[in-house]
Parts: structure tokens; sequence; C-alpha cells
């Protein structure tokens, strides 16, 4: 009656986690099974501790470079899927530009050039805009020297070059002579006695402003200059290569761009920032995904420890497993005990490694402990960027419980069962 008492008392399910619990927080007997625990916990802490860290300096990165964007690109812009320029007069446009929630519309004109100063030469990316850019965008913010924003007076027309393609060129804010621009005649043939007759060349002169993003997409290859300066050189009068747009404060901006595309269809492709530099944020998620793959290698080898302590920890308590199974406890039961243990070792781990990288990313955030250099402005911010997103601290959760419960379920069933026989 007493055995049949006993048994009773193992019954509930919550027994195989009772025991697992006392075997992980209570002290115990042998101090190496102790010691091997609190290094398996400790080794799934700081491999969820990297891979949190690791991917919240990769959205760091994303959320910059984002940011720099954001000075030069429009909220959204329309471009024909066929071909580089369309009629700047199609209706489909014009029932676009005449939607309530759009605030600025700007049409451009965008083509590859040769620029030339003072014998130096570059290939670069002529943007013709209309004279609202700077309300379409905050170009205003990006741009240094000792003029303004301005594309053209009476007869003059304005070029504002990247900073570093200014530099390559051998230009300062003021440029002293015309920017000689080269483009290459759509129409015609070309006369092999004179090459130059194959091109049209006009100038630009400076407004004594440089502007800078901080990428080497815009500030080695672009040169801002008004609409009808590009529309001349590369003769598309009346033409567009995008129609860009900025919405109204508070309009809902993924229903206005569902809206813009229903009425572009098939003819015209509407792209968000992010869309706009598509290539860039695609290999930013190539290399965030790369580097998760890898800290999940790491975190698999992290979790061989679990298993060596589970399996000194099954011989350790052969006597202990005896004394269950005669007081009644179930093989199942007993094999549940180290899952369990198991399975307590990887939340812990899981728990503490990531409020531990949380603190250090809130740390790095506030104080900036690393530095991208030693030199005060040698990059662009000072300190690894760090942005924290809920989704990645629950895939960082997820993954390691995965990981942990694949990597003990095996070994306990193969260990309990050598046990047991």
């Amino acid at each position: 009656m007493h055995t049949t008492e006993k048994s009773s008392t193992f019954a509930p399910m919550n027994f195989p986690f009772y025991i697992a619990r006392r075997y992980l927080f209570s002290k115990k007997s042998t101090n190496v099974i102790n010691l091997i625990s609190g290094i398996s916990v400790v080794g799934v802490a700081v491999a969820t501790m990297a891979l949190v860290v690791t991917l919240s300096v990769f959205n760091g990165f994303s959320d910059l470079v984002a940011s720099f964007f954001t000075a030069f690109d429009p909220q959204l812009k329309v471009t024909p899927i066929e071909g580089k320029t369309a009629p700047a007069d199609d209706p489909i446009l014009a029932s676009i530009r005449q939607l309530p929630q759009v605030d600025v519309a700007t049409e451009t004109v965008e083509d590859q050039a040769l620029a030339v100063y003072k014998g130096r030469q570059a290939m670069v990316c002529i943007k013709g805009v209309e004279d609202n850019f700077d309300q379409l965008t905050h170009i205003r913010e990006i741009l240094f020297g000792e003029g303004t924003f301005q594309l053209h007076a009476a007869d003059l027309q304005y070029g504002i070059p990247g900073i570093r393609l200014a530099y390559e060129l051998g230009m300062g804010y003021y440029f002293d002579e015309p920017l000689h621009i080269y483009a290459p005649r759509r129409e015609g043939q070309l006369e092999m006695d004179d090459p130059s007759s194959g091109f049209v060349e006009d100038e630009l002169f400076s407004p004594g402003v440089l502007f800078e993003v901080m990428q080497g997409k815009y500030d080695r290859g672009y040169i801002i200059t008004s609409i009808a300066f590009a529309r001349r050189i590369f003769d598309q009068q009346g033409m567009l290569s995008a129609l860009e747009l900025r919405l109204k404060a508070g309009s809902d901006f993924e229903q206005v761009k569902a809206e813009i595309k229903r009425l572009a269809g098939d003819k015209y492709r509407v792209e968000d920032r992010y869309e706009q530099q598509d290539d860039t944020f695609r290999i930013m998620k190539i290399e965030k995904l790369i580097a998760y793959i890898f800290l999940t290698f790491i975190l698999v080898v992290a979790c061989f420890n679990i298993i060596g302590s589970l399996s000194m920890l099954i011989i350790d308590k052969r006597d202990d497993v005896a004394t269950l199974r005669h007081l009644g406890a179930t093989d199942r039961q007993i094999s549940r005990i180290f899952l369990f243990e198991g399975r307590l070792i990887t939340i812990v781990g899981a728990v503490a490694g990531i409020l531990l990288g949380l603190l250090l990313c809130w740390l790095q955030q506030q104080y900036g402990i690393i530095s991208l250099g030693r030199s005060e402005g040698a990059f662009v911010i000072n300190a690894y960027p760090v942005s924290v997103h809920p989704w990645d601290v629950v895939l960082v959760f997820v993954t390691v419980l995965t990981v942990g419960f694949l990597a003990v379920w095996y070994p306990v069933r193969y260990f309990t069962r050598r046990l047991l026989e």
C-alpha cells in the first residue's frame, strides 16, 4: 500500500520537472557536475548574447544607411517599366499628381554623361530636377558651402556635384571655370573625322555648394541640375525619367502607395525609398543572414556542453534512478527528468544571454563603448550603430530553444535507455 501511495504521487506531469529543477538549482554533492552545468549555461548564454548583439549591429547599419538615403531619395518614385523615359503629359502621371494626398510632385530626367573640368574627367549621372526639388527632399540639409540651393539664374545653368566627385575633378565649393558636360547624340551618325560631332556639349556653373549623402553612389557620381538643362543635353524635350512624390503629413503611406500602383497599372513602377535602394538593402540582409547562420553553428557547438553535462549527471544519478523506479516512477518519467534538465539549461542560458545582449546594446547606444576608429570624425559615426528589433529578439529566443531542445533529445533518450536496461 505504501508503494502504491508513493506511485500516485509521481502521477502528476510536473513531477519530472520538479526533480529536474532540483538537480539544476539545488546544491549538489558532486562539484564537477555543478561546474559543467554552469559552463553549459554560460556557453548558451554567450552564444545567445552574440546573436542578439550581432543582429542589432546589422540593424543599426541598415537604419543608418536608410537615414542617409532619406535626404536624397523621394518618398515615392514612379518610373516607366519599359524604356528610360515617358511623356511628361501622360494622363496616368497627371492622375497621380492630382491625388489629394500628394503634397509635392517633381519631374526628373536622369542619364549618364561625361564631365570635364580643367583636363580632369569623370563619368557622371546628370539628374535634372524642377525648382521644387528642395521641397520634395531634404537636399538643403546635406549641402555644404557658401552658396544656396539654386539650379539656374537667367541664362546660367548651375550644377551641384557630390563632394567626392568635386574632389576627383579638382573643384571646390566654387569652381572658377565652367564644368563641361558631354552627352552622346541620340540621333545622327558619328563622323570619324570629327568625333566631337557625336556629342552634345554644354556648360554648368557653380552655385557655391556641394552635397554629401555619405554614400559613394551619390557623392562620387551625381550632379544635380535643372531639368531644362538635362532635357536639352539628352534631347528629351517633353519627357521625364521619373515622377518623384512627397505625400502630405498624416497620409496613410501604404494605402496611397497601393492607390498609385493601381493607377500606374503595368506601365509604371512605383517604389518607396527602400525599394529604390533594393540592391544595397538586399546585400545587407544577406550579410545579416550569413552572420545569423554562422552564429547558430556556434550555438550548436555550445549545446554540446549540455550533452556532456547531462551524460555525467545521468551516470552520477544511477542510485537516484533506481530509488525512483522502486517508488513507482515510470521509465518515461525518468527520461523526462533529464530532458527537462537539458531544457532548463537551455532556457536559463537563453534568457541570461538575451538580457546580457540587450544590456550591451543599451550601453553601446548610450556610451558608444566600441568605436569605429581612434580619429574623431574619420567615419560617418564614431561608434558602431546598434538598433534592437523586437522580432530579432524573438527569433534568437526561438532559435536557441529549438537548437537546445533538439541537441538534448537523442542523447538523453540514448543514455537513459542504457541506464534503465
